[in-house]
């Protein structure tokens, strides 16, 4: 490595942030950028290990070290190079991977990780100022076509893999633009939308199609495409949000997550949120906004986090986020042991804004106002048995049942399956024991031969990283189909890693 002691000399940093008053005021990206300096430093501290054990945590395979010491040096085009090999999206990881990778951090072991995610965003940020960029054309085509449906993260890779390997594609997305869960799902304070429409327009320049517009099933025939293509991938997500049952579920102010961040998202970019309902089939049909009111966020991952950094943004009276389990532990202890991704208090920048997080909570009724408006919720403690330090089952604390104010209570319990009705019945695919569409990950082949399946429709809700990853791996295999099973030109992540 560049710097051999560097661990040893500088500490682990990360970059400034705008004060949260200022940034409650916008949707815009917040984290400031490092300096030159820091940079060098944050780089420096790589250790060069034996075992790169952060090449098995990241779920791409990215070569790490070798991009850290190009960076150390300064040698952007090269660290952008060995980034790109194996990451299609780096300006998407770069900014809302959990960096599983730093989990696995050798450092990690008794020093605070190398900060290998912000050094991925720079590096595909410097390469884009220095022009580094630019659109990776096929020479040669192969007169094969292949249909992607759905442009999240796992059909953009599966889209951009196939192009590369001179196939022509195209991709259909239901909504008014490309990105999927990355335009309508993340907020802008996280991915601002000019990040994906700059990638957009470079996979446009390379060959790739995309139609917009286009729910496959609905006001696209799926009889078409098996007709027109050669090969289809069904990369549509995991759409369907885990409910809650209880009493007065069917308040107006009771709403999923998803539909209050979509809706959010398009009013941010000035668009009709109401606007093509029919269509995309997803959309509320009423504006849901947090300005004055008592919010409870009921789910403590991600999307919860999402929703209580909008919730703040519109002006919310209060936000309670509640999660099911217990309060997670801030380090590992002996059943989460390196280089295993740990279960951890995570505190995001949302909560940061202002939030009052509980743990151990469960809602029992949605209390309506008497003109079929949610004005409270009826929650109670619960009491966990803990096995092997990981919780098991509970019991609800006795006289621990009471009301508190709520105006709009937001569901971010997750996702269950992917739609079952529509394209995949009408095609007849086969799902697995958890509702997703049946495809083994050595192939990516499900019950009808020229059809695929890649990201959250086929493994089930999971990271934006593991999409771009199913979505490279599913494309080779469709390659390989297309070759008559004899060969890929795409590389798997494997040759990569033995390559450099």
């Amino acid at each position: 490595m560049g710097k051999p002691t560097g661990f040893k000399e500088y500490n682990r940093e990360l970059p400034g942030k705008q004060p949260v008053e200022q940034r409650l005021k916008h949707y815009n990206e917040f984290v400031e950028k490092f300096s030159d300096e820091k940079l060098n430093q944050q780089s420096a501290r790589c250790m060069n290990c034996g075992v790169p054990f952060c090449h098995n945590g990241c779920p791409l395979g990215n070569v790490i070290p070798e991009f850290n010491d190009a960076v150390y040096k300064k040698n952007w085009k090269e660290a952008y190079d060995i980034l790109s090999s194996t990451n299609n999206f780096p300006e998407f990881t770069g900014r809302i991977c959990p960096a599983p990778c730093e989990t696995a951090c050798v450092l990690g072991i008794n020093q605070p990780a190398i900060t290998i995610e912000e050094i991925e965003k720079h590096i595909i940020e410097i390469a884009f100022e220095k022009g580094f960029v630019t659109p990776r054309k096929p020479n040669l085509r192969s007169g094969k076509k292949v249909a992607v449906i759905g442009s999240g993260p796992a059909g953009l890779a599966a889209a951009a893999q196939l192009n590369y390997a001179g196939h022509s594609v195209t991709v259909f997305e239901r909504d008014d633009a490309p990105g999927g869960l990355l335009r309508y799902g993340i907020p802008d304070f996280k991915l601002e939308k000019w990040v994906i429409d700059r990638r957009v327009a470079v996979m446009e320049e390379e060959g790739v199609v995309f139609k917009c517009h286009a729910n496959v099933g609905v006001n696209v025939s799926i009889n078409d495409l098996l007709r027109e293509y050669n090969a289809i991938v069904l990369a549509g997500g995991s759409t369907v949000p885990r409910n809650l049952n209880v009493p007065g579920r069917e308040l107006n102010g009771v709403h999923f997550a998803m539909d209050f961040l979509k809706q959010n998202n398009k009013r941010v970019t000035g668009k009709d949120f109401l606007a093509n309902a029919e269509i995309e089939s997803n959309i509320l049909d009423k504006e849901v906004k947090a300005s004055g009111k008592n919010v409870v966020v009921i789910g403590g991952g991600d999307t919860g986090s999402d929703c209580v950094g909008t919730s703040n943004r519109h002006g919310a009276k209060s936000v309670t986020q509640f999660e099911l389990l217990p309060k997670p532990p801030s380090e590992r202890n002996d059943h989460m042991p390196w280089p295993s991704y740990p279960m951890l208090l995570k505190t995001t920048t949302s909560h940061e804004e202002g939030c009052d997080r509980k743990w151990a909570v469960a809602t029992k009724e949605f209390i309506g106002d008497g003109n079929g408006n949610l004005k409270a919720l009826r929650i109670v403690d619960l009491e966990w048995k803990i096995v092997d330090s990981r919780p098991a089952s509970f019991v609800e604390v006795s006289g621990s049942e009471r009301e508190i104010p709520c105006e709009l209570a937001l569901l971010a319990m997750g996702f269950l399956h992917p739609q079952q009705t529509g394209l995949l019945s009408d095609l007849g695919i086969d799902l697995d024991e958890r509702g997703n569409v049946k495809a083994t990950e050595k192939e990516y082949r499900t019950n009808i031969s020229k059809v695929f399946a890649a990201g959250d429709m086929r493994r089930g809700q999971s990271l934006v990283v593991w999409a771009i990853s199913e979505g490279r791996e599913c494309a080779r295999k469709v390659d390989e189909f297309l070759n008559n099973n004899n060969f890929s030109i795409l590389e798997t992540k494997d040759a990569i890693l033995q390559f450099f």
